[in-house]
């Protein structure tokens, strides 16, 4: 019983022991980072949290209760000289507990009412934060586009993203940003690390508080002292001396025409942000953009760089943003100072003063050429400006057959078909004031559309003078009224009417007008001499159109 009370007892004595003296410091790594771009070294400045502990476990300091980190020059006797090497080869996020004895403590004269003398010291320390007075922005770029036609300069504008983050990795914030660089609007390591860059382009920016925001940080979520971190990707630039850039990307084999001031054009367009952000497109209407150009009506970089353009010209617009949407943008798609670039492609131009041009390949022999009146057969092909088929007479097997001047077709094939020979080719390009005007035909010719027929004159016959649906060939009877008066009532209805004219027409001695329906005409001279409309001409009312004021259609 006496040995095992005595062994008990030297149990008891050895877990209550006081601690062992230490020589030196002992460093126990409790945590550590995967990567380490940097250990502190002796004249660093460090940010780190600590609780301070005696052996016992006993807390007698803690920077997290007083909600700051310890803020100090590492091996510049600010602290006590066992912290002083702890601290040396740490990295940030690096943990350890630290063990002091103490001679490289508070020794044999402790610290007031808090640390006794000769206490040995524990301490856990995390490392947040390292810089030195003579470090500069640190710039490591992980992506560039392929292309970079400019990099930023001193006092462009610029939008871009970032996350912004303290050494240890804690976000203090993450927005776009638009400024100018390089006069002092931004903190200045920012300043540094934005020159040189290219939309597309990402950075990570790493600078000192010295170029941050030194010893006092924001007042918020950048503690003072603290090393920044900015992950960047740049996504727009301009300078406020721009103008547009025009980037031709095609051009048509033969441009006989460029756009002026005053034309109204149809084009279809893609627009892009700089950093290729889709915002709008004409194609997703599935219909062209149409407007005046050089007239106010789009914004001025558009006004500018649609000028000069041909018939399918494809060419990309770049505008900065005080010739397009400016500092407000427009509210939903297009950001504040943003710069734009539009993928335009050109459908086709008039101006309203346009008349139809016309190209022509006459036969060898012409012996009459077409006027008002006469009737004609034809064939076309139709196309917009752009080469978009519409119609083809050849798709029906069969002319397309109609009356000069009797408003059969659109104003512009009326012009261009006037003075032609049977066998001649032209080609007519008609402006929509003189075509489909700017309503167009719904489904097959677009409103403002500017028309290009190929035509060939197959077949004339020649009208009748203007104003005359029928002619006589031979002198006209002086017993015309009896002829016609086959029941010898002294009236003419309208069977004996309609039969007299078509037996004339039979047999030469009279014309009817080409391409109309010939019992319609009969209607119409048999209506203008029936003059009471009592269904019956009597001797009266019958008169020749030589007798009668110039705006009957009769007899």
């Amino acid at each position: 019983c006496v040995m095992i009370f005595f062994a008990f007892l030297v149990t008891l004595v050895a877990c209550n022991a006081p601690p062992v003296p230490l020589d030196d410091i002992v460093i126990e790594k409790t945590f550590t980072p995967e990567r380490c771009d940097r250990a502190v070294k002796s004249g660093d400045f460090v940010r780190y949290h600590y609780n301070g502990m005696f052996p016992d476990g006993k807390k007698f300091d803690s920077s997290y209760d007083r909600g700051t980190t310890y803020n100090v020059f590492v091996g510049r006797k600010q602290l006590i000289a066992g912290m002083d090497k702890a601290l040396v080869g740490m990295c940030v996020n690096e943990r350890r507990l630290v063990k002091i004895p103490p001679q490289l403590a508070y020794g044999k004269d402790g610290y007031g009412d808090i640390i006794p003398p000769e206490s040995i010291l524990h301490f856990d320390v995390l490392l947040l934060d390292v810089w030195n007075a003579d470090d500069k922005a640190q710039i490591q770029t992980y992506h560039k586009p392929e292309k970079c036609g400019r990099i930023v300069q001193v006092s462009d504008y610029v939008r871009y993203h970032y996350n912004g983050t303290l050494l240890d990795g804690t976000l203090f914030d993450s927005r776009t940003y638009d400024t100018y660089v390089g006069i002092g609007w931004l903190i200045a390591g920012m300043d540094q690390g934005l020159l040189g860059m290219c939309v597309g382009e990402r950075r990570i920016i790493t600078m000192p508080p010295s170029l941050g925001y030194g010893e006092h940080g924001d007042g918020s979520d950048i503690p003072p002292q603290a090393s920044l971190v900015f992950d960047v990707v740049l996504l727009d630039l301009h300078n406020p001396k721009d103008e547009i850039a025009v980037e031709v990307q095609s051009l048509p084999d033969s441009c006989t025409r460029k756009s002026v001031e005053g034309d109204f054009m149809r084009y279809h367009y893609n627009g892009t942000l700089l950093d290729g952000t889709f915002f709008d497109s004409s194609y997703s209407r599935n219909r062209t953009y149409d407007t005046y150009i050089g007239k106010g009506y789009v914004i001025a970089g558009m006004d500018q760089g649609l000028l000069g353009v041909c018939v399918r010209e494809r060419r990309r617009i770049t505008i900065p943003p005080h010739l397009a949407y400016g500092e407000e943008g427009t509210g939903t798609k297009i950001p504040g100072s943003a710069v734009l670039v539009f993928d335009v492609h050109i459908i086709d131009f008039h101006n309203p003063s346009d008349k139809v041009e016309i190209t022509s390949v006459k036969p060898e022999k012409c012996s009459y050429t077409t006027k008002r009146g006469d009737f004609i057969k034809y064939h076309y092909n139709a196309t917009l400006m752009d080469g978009t088929y519409i119609d083809s007479s050849h798709s029906y097997g069969k002319t397309y057959d109609v009356v000069l001047g009797a408003g059969q077709v659109i104003p512009g094939m009326e012009q261009g078909l006037l003075e032609m020979c049977v066998g001649e080719k032209r080609t007519l390009v008609v402006p929509p004031h003189l075509g489909y005007g700017e309503r167009g035909v719904d489904g097959e010719v677009p409103g403002s559309a500017v028309l290009v027929f190929d035509i060939e004159l197959v077949n004339v016959e020649e009208g009748l003078p203007d104003g005359y649906m029928f002619v006589w060939n031979d002198d006209v009877s002086p017993d015309l009224f009896s002829e016609m008066d086959r029941n010898k009532d002294l009236e003419v209805d309208t069977t004996e009417f309609s039969d007299y004219i078509l037996r004339q027409v039979n047999d030469g001695k009279g014309r009817l007008a080409p391409g109309f329906d010939p019992h319609r005409i009969i209607e119409n001279m048999y209506s203008n001499q029936d003059r009471n409309k009592d269904g019956r001409i009597t001797a009266d009312e019958f008169k020749l159109k030589a007798d009668e004021a110039s705006t009957h259609d009769e007899l």
